[in-house]
Order: structure tokens, then C-alpha cells, then sequence
């Protein structure tokens, strides 16, 4: 039977201000239905730094990251469906797999999950601090440690020639990205896109895009270099943000795009998207804002042209089925996710990867860790 462990990871207390801590923390056995991860590789999030950054609440202490790919290192009890060894994406927003939701393919709209809580199914932590006290995994995951203990329903085996690093950002940017325009948007070839924001979740959109035939592909963004990051995903065309935006899609679209997606979290690109698209078009709301914010649309205008609007909860993503299929899509060279990866760093180096992310200098950096956490 598995024992505690002690493992590093990535820590934020309330008095913490933007800064995280790397400290040592007790991480008990997984328990029934659940397994042990050694993780190989965490993204670092636009979600963590929503937090760390005070823009949302979680419970404290937490350990942060959510973005994740390891090793089966240990199983509970009556776990059947994975075995030590199996390589792995985790799923961070963990479905209950039994309410109506659930059963009826629609996990990302469960009502009953706990993982937004910080907890596991069982509504509790299996971290400690050194001194005994709860420490909460964020969105049920604490990715950014050497060891992770989640549901082995939100462990998804994957290819092993995927490498981790790419793995990883399957399980929320790639996977987010992928699910919206698949999922959310249902984009069919042919189609004109445009994406705002070219971060690591609007080029995972982007990505996307490409593979579903969509044309043109219009990615925005307030840098050159960003949208430079764009064209090599697949966007055919890139616009600076601003004023004149709506006309110069109108442009390149003929009218307007058929669907368009926020990525990046702010309500005044928003507010931008229904302009951006013809009558009877879908605008897609991916990038999550601060907590409290409201945004304004003009309600006749957007009822008196039939246009959409669709709210991106996790890319309506079904793990078990989506997460192989955006592996196997990377093995076959159809989605490169590799241009996606700007930084691979230490778990010690965190907080100056979340610095370069508040600068816009970097669109994924990955927190890599080495096989032996020993050699850390």
C-alpha cells in the first residue's frame, strides 16, 4: 500500500501578495477510486494568475496548477481502468459522472463538482502542510508538484510518444481551445474565424481552426510578435487591436466572420466580439475574466440579427474522449502544438514565469520536472 509523501510545490498563502512559495508539504495516499501521479510537466495558467493575482478566491493555503501530464505512480482501491506506468493528462474540472449532466455527455456542466472548490469527489484534500494543517489542491489538481493525487476518472491515459511537456497543456489550454471550436463553436470548413487573443489558449483556437478547415483564420492581438506566433499555428491573417477592428474583419470576411472567439479574459474585447461577426454568427466566450465583472450588449441589435452567444465552460470538453483524440491529432502532425511551448522552466522559477505572462512576453512557459524529483 502506498505511504505520505513528502513533495515540492508550488504554494500560495493569503499573505502571499503576487508571490508563490516553494515548499515542502505532505501528500497522503490516494484513497479509494483515486491514483497517485508523478507529474512530468505543469503549464503555467492564465487561471493561477487569476488567483494569485486576487482576482478570484480559492481556499488557502493552496497548492497551484492545474495543467498537468505524469505517470500512473500508485493506484487505490478499485481503480480498474489504469495501471502504474500509464502516461497521462489530468482533467481538472472532475465531473461527479452520475447526475444527468454527467450521463448525458455533458461533464463540463455538472452541478455537482467539487473541483472548483479545491476538493476531490469527497469534498476533502489529501495534502497537509508539514505541521498537519489542510492544504487545497487548485481545482482539485495542484499540478504545480512533483506529485499529485486525483480521481482516476481525471486521469486520462494518452499516448506515450506524446511527449509531457505537450501533454500537459491538453488538459486545459490546448484541450479548452480544441473543445471550443469543435465542441462549443462546431466549426465546419470553410468558415471565416477570428480569434482575439493570441496566447496560449487563442493558439490552441487557432490550431483548431486549421484543423477544421476554417477560412479565413483572422487572429488579433496588440503585438506583431503575437500575431508572427499566430500565422505559424495556421492563422492566414493578423490584426492589431483596436477602434477600426469590426470594419477590418468586415473586410477580410466579406461582412463579417461566421464565428468569433475571446480568448484572453477581458470584458472590453468582450464587448467587442458581436461586431465581429455577420448576422446568424456565434461569438464565443473562452477567456475567463476577474470575478464581479458584467458586460453590456445591445440586446435588440443582437436579437434582431440572430446572432449567438456561447459561453466556453472547459471547451464542453468530454476528457475521455477529447483529450486521445488531440494527442492523436499532435502524433499525426495535424495540430502543432509544439509552436504553442515559449519556455520551459524549473518549479523554482515559477513566479518569474507568471512575471513574463503579466508582461505578455511569453505565450505557454512549462513547468518541467525531472524524473527523479530527487535531482530537483
Amino acid at each position: 500500500m502506498a505511504e505520505s509523501l513528502t513533495v515540492r510545490s508550488a504554494v500560495y498563502h493569503a499573505d502571499s501578495g503576487d508571490r508563490l512559495a516553494v515548499e515542502a508539504l505532505t501528500l497522503d495516499p490516494p484513497g479509494h477510486g483515486e491514483v497517485r501521479i508523478a507529474v512530468r510537466a505543469a503549464g503555467v495558467c492564465g487561471s493561477d494568475r487569476h488567483v494569485i493575482d486576487g482576482e478570484w478566491n480559492v481556499p488557502l493555503p493552496a497548492v497551484m496548477g492545474h495543467e498537468a501530464a505524469g505517470v500512473v505512480e500508485a493506484i487505490g482501491q478499485g481503480v480498474r481502468e489504469l495501471a502504474v506506468g500509464d502516461h497521462v493528462v489530468i482533467a481538472w474540472h472532475q465531473a461527479c459522472q452520475r447526475c444527468a449532466e454527467c450521463t448525458g455527455g455533458k461533464p463540463w456542466a455538472c452541478m455537482r463538482v467539487k473541483s472548483n472548490d479545491s476538493q476531490l469527489p469527497d469534498g476533502t484534500t489529501r495534502w497537509r502542510t508539514l505541521d498537519g494543517a489542510a492544504a487545497w489542491p487548485y481545482l482539485a489538481v495542484g499540478a504545480m508538484s512533483d506529485h499529485v493525487v486525483v480521481p482516476d476518472f481525471a486521469a486520462i491515459k494518452v499516448d506515450e510518444r506524446v511527449p509531457f511537456d505537450i501533454a500537459s497543456l491538453i488538459g486545459c489550454s490546448v484541450g479548452t481551445g480544441y473543445g471550443a471550436v469543435v465542441n462549443n463553436a462546431k466549426v465546419v470548413a470553410g468558415e471565416a474565424a477570428v480569434v482575439v487573443g493570441a496566447g496560449g489558449v487563442g493558439l490552441s483556437i487557432i490550431s483548431a481552426l486549421r484543423l477544421a478547415g476554417a477560412h479565413p483564420i483572422i487572429a488579433v492581438d496588440v503585438t506583431p510578435e503575437k500575431l508572427a506566433e499566430a500565422a505559424r499555428v495556421g492563422a492566414t491573417h493578423g490584426l492589431i487591436g483596436g477602434p477600426n477592428l469590426a470594419s477590418e474583419v468586415a473586410a477580410l470576411t466579406a461582412g463579417g466572420a461566421d464565428v468569433a472567439f475571446e480568448a484572453i479574459g477581458r470584458i472590453q474585447t468582450m464587448a467587442q466580439l458581436p461586431a465581429l461577426i455577420r448576422p446568424g454568427g456565434r461569438a464565443v466566450f473562452v477567456g475567463l475574466p476577474p470575478e464581479g465583472q458584467t458586460l453590456e450588449l445591445d440586446a435588440l441589435q443582437l436579437a434582431y440579427d440572430g446572432k449567438t452567444i456561447i459561453g466556453s465552460n472547459y471547451g464542453g470538453l468530454v476528457p475521455a474522449r477529447d483529450f486521445p483524440r488531440v494527442a492523436a491529432a499532435y502524433l499525426a502532425g495535424e495540430l502543432p502544438l509544439d509552436e504553442l511551448i515559449s519556455s520551459r522552466v524549473s518549479l523554482d522559477e515559477v513566479n518569474d514565469a507568471f512575471d513574463a505572462m503579466r508582461r505578455g512576453e511569453r505565450t505557454r512557459s512549462v513547468i518541467v520536472f525531472p524524473a527523479d524529483p530527487s535531482a530537483d
